[in-house]
């Protein structure tokens, strides 16, 4: 599968562990699953695969049935649902049964007429004595309401109350992009910190461009970041119309 450029040399991304000193290393995984209008089987053969201790959601099921679906999709890939869903206007997170849960919040965003709505999947966890707070979102895919929405996830990551976060979202916009920008200047941009794997996230039969992102606070360590190359190429195609990426995080202990 070609799905961006790759680093020099391919290293296996760490596995999850709880250090000595009660830090965490976790896998997150963050996926536009296209309201799972593609193959589900799919879709949790690929999440499976990355054994991912959170993933981020983008375009969960929103409408009919929408909890029943998203239940489904985490039973398949060993999993349970966090927050979101329809409740979050798409944004949805799941995680392993490693994580002891805090709490959890979904954000509707203000809605501007004739344009779709948007919102915030977000929770507070623990893995051993780490101690993280969890954002998915799915930006605008109008500039100027993007640029706002970038500026209230920066205002929700900082009224959490926790040192460390990660988040993980479709950015709908390329590392160059002004929102992009904006948000890298506080967040370290996962995949600029610690490239593994592939690069682009869309499309998966054309991979050309970086659009979906992990980002992390400062203290986050990041131990690898990219779209996976272990993955099957037809199932990836057959999952949605994105890449997954995924991130090995060290979180220290709270």
């Amino acid at each position: 599968m070609d799905s961006g450029s790759l680093p020099e040399e391919r290293t296996e991304l760490p596995k999850s562990r709880t250090e000595a000193d009660g830090s965490a290393v976790i896998r997150v995984l963050s996926y536009n699953i296209r309201s799972m209008r593609d193959s589900p089987v799919a879709l949790a053969r690929v999440m499976k695969a990355c054994a991912p201790d959170l993933v981020l959601i983008q375009e969960a099921p929103r409408f009919f049935r929408w909890r029943k679906h998203l239940a489904r999709l985490a039973r398949a890939a060993d999993l349970v649902i966090l927050s979101g869903g329809g409740s979050a206007a798409g944004p949805a997170l799941l995680c392993s049964l490693r994580a002891t849960v805090e709490r959890t919040e979904d954000v509707l965003l203000p809605l501007t007429p004739g344009l779709h709505r948007r919102g915030f999947a977000t929770a507070v966890v623990r893995f051993g004595g780490a101690r993280l707070g969890v954002v998915s979102c799915h930006l605008s895919l109008q500039k100027d309401e993007r640029y706002a929405q970038g500026g209230m996830l920066l205002d929700r990551i900082a009224a959490m109350g926790v040192e460390h976060a990660v988040v993980g979202g479709d950015l709908n916009e390329r590392p160059g992009g002004r929102t992009f920008r904006r948000l890298a200047r506080t967040l370290n941009d996962a995949w600029a910190t610690s490239p593994w794997g592939g690069e682009y996230t869309s499309t998966p039969a054309d991979p050309h461009q970086r659009i979906d992102a992990i980002l992390a606070t400062k203290g986050i360590e990041v131990l690898g970041c990219g779209v996976p190359d272990f993955l099957d190429a037809d199932e990836l195609r057959a999952a949605t119309d994105h890449l997954p990426v995924l991130a090995a995080l060290r979180v220290p202990a709270s």
